[in-house]
């Protein structure tokens, strides 16, 4: 590895596979994000509402939201495999930040709406 490699911004390899990474760590969030909201529907009954009470807010609030935060930890860990390597890191970077901020995104929303019930 040398310090003199300079941050290449596109790399169109590199870029198919941190977008598929990201799209496929949304995928399941949204996945989990049905199943916990499918639970919570069943868990509360057919009278009352989605979020009807603690175990029901929490698994919505945080099911998909440790699916993101584990999906934008592994973006960064491949970040610091490809920077070790001498390769393109800065798209796993910015990979592992849009993660990042949609985990913050989904908490403020999720936080806001399980507040209001």
């Amino acid at each position: 590895m040398t310090d003199d490699v300079e941050k290449r911004w596109s790399d169109d390899g590199t870029y198919r596979r941190a977008a598929l990474y990201a799209a496929c760590v949304i995928a399941v969030a949204a996945i989990v994000f049905g199943i916990t909201a499918f639970w919570a529907s069943a868990h509360c009954g057919e009278h009352e509402p989605l979020l009807c009470d603690v175990p029901a807010q929490s698994a919505v609030l945080i099911g998909p939201t440790v699916v993101a935060l584990l999906g934008g930890i592994g973006a960064f860990v491949q970040t610091l495999r490809q920077w070790r390597q001498g390769r393109n890191w800065v798209i796993w970077q910015g990979a592992g930040w849009f993660l990042f901020t949609l985990t913050m995104f989904y908490i403020a929303v999720s936080a806001r709406s399980v507040g209001a019930t």
